[in-house]
């Protein structure tokens, strides 16, 4: 069991030479088996942190590398999770064995005759407990005919001891990232990661600019409940984040019922003409998606709900905003103020989408000017554009 000493030592160590999750697992699981344990399966549960997300699973087999996927907060509640042996450890926090080879084994899950039809001969579910206090768990089986030996199932849990340190930082790390992602935006959570935390880090970023707004907020938000406003909100923003981030942007800031997204221009491997062009397939596909939405509206005998949008191309200060113990990573700067002015002529030109000079100039795709506009806080009248292919409030 030497080798197994090793491998133990090399967890406490932190997993020199692995880089990420599945690295780490590649590393242990072959490990063990050169070790002499003969390990044919291995997986990892752990819960995390995240809006659409219970959790990720960590899946090796001696001929495939580690599989990770994810799994919605549903699954919590399946029948197949609840009469699962990894739930069973999840709530308890003790090991688990079934020696599927032992005719006397205990059928008390579900699962365990399905692994003893893969060829399974040994299941054994060890927790991993974080110093929070939350379990998470680790399986491991063999096809070996006689199992694991005593010998291996204590030398495997005891290899939990170090590995449910390592996951834990590995785990809150990417709660981190995902917290950070969800809140203030993927770029934004790398920065604050790099340690960009300081209250004025900023840089600034020349770059596509979206703001869209919900038409008539203020009167639908005195004629339904506080409830329904914000589904009606969460809908709206379903129409555009999606969008906006297949096609390369990132949602910045939710302002009530606005949106602030940039198409970064800076380091990306896209030309601006381009991603002026990806800004407009966005748009395309978040207005799409909001004819859907109002269809299934109309079908439950619901108003329609509305957004206007303005394009704008220009450089924006990014960065650390606030007071000395609460900050904001948020994109300010004339560009962003008159990309918000341009927004409030949507409504009163009765036009789902309008575009700056600069964005009608860059972009590929033809735009046609539709006048010259006086806008509040902004110095000079502007010409306003609309893209040629796009029509009337009846798109919204």
């Amino acid at each position: 069991m030497s080798d197994l000493r090793k491998i133990f030592d090399w967890l406490v160590d932190g997993a020199p030479g692995a880089l990420s999750s599945p690295e780490v697992i590649d590393r242990l699981c072959s490990d063990i088996v050169a070790a002499g344990v003969p390990l044919d399966r291995f997986a990892a549960f752990v819960r995390t942190l995240h809006p659409a997300f219970m959790g990720r699973g960590f899946y090796w087999t001696p001929d495939a590398p580690c599989k990770v996927d994810e799994a919605p907060h549903a699954m919590l509640e399946s029948k197949e999770f609840l009469a699962s042996p990894v739930n069973r450890v999840f709530e308890t926090g003790k090991p688990l064995r079934r020696r599927l080879c032992d005719p006397d084994c205990p059928r008390d899950f579900p699962l365990l005759e399905k692994f003893r039809n893969d060829g399974l001969t040994d299941y054994l579910v060890g927790p991993m407990v974080f110093l929070s206090g939350h379990v998470h768990a680790v399986t491991f089986a063999t096809r070996s005919p006689a199992g694991f030996s005593d010998d291996h199932v204590a030398a495997l849990l005891e290899l939990l001891r170090p590995l449910s340190r390592l996951a834990e930082i590995l785990a809150l790390r990417r709660t981190a990232v995902n917290l950070l992602s969800t809140y203030v935006g993927r770029h934004a959570g790398e920065n604050v990661l790099s340690g960009k935390i300081k209250r004025g880090d900023t840089e600034s970023i020349r770059a596509v600019i979206w703001f869209s707004d919900l038409r008539g907020f203020t009167q639908l938000a005195n004629t339904i409940e506080p409830s329904a406003l914000v589904s009606v909100l969460n809908d709206l923003f379903d129409c555009q984040v999606p969008a906006i981030e297949r096609h390369g942007g990132e949602v910045l800031k939710f302002m009530g019922d606005g949106l602030l997204a940039i198409f970064p221009i800076v380091d990306s491997t896209r030309t601006p003409g381009e991603l002026c062009d990806a800004a407009l397939d966005a748009a395309v596909e978040a207005f799409e998606s909001l004819s859907k939405l109002n269809r299934t509206r109309a079908s439950c005998g619901a108003a329609p709900i509305r957004f206007g949008l303005a394009l704008h191309v220009g450089n924006v200060d990014y960065g650390n905003i606030g007071g000395a113990t609460r900050l904001d990573f948020t994109c300010i700067g004339p560009a962003v103020n008159l990309a918000s002015r341009l927004e409030g002529l949507t409504s009163r030109l009765n036009r789902t989408i309008v575009v700056s000079r600069e964005f009608a100039q860059m972009a590929t795709r033809p735009s046609v000017p539709i006048g010259s506009f006086e806008l509040k806080g902004v110095p000079e009248p502007q010409e306003v554009f609309v893209p040629e292919e796009s029509s009337p409030i009846s798109l919204g």
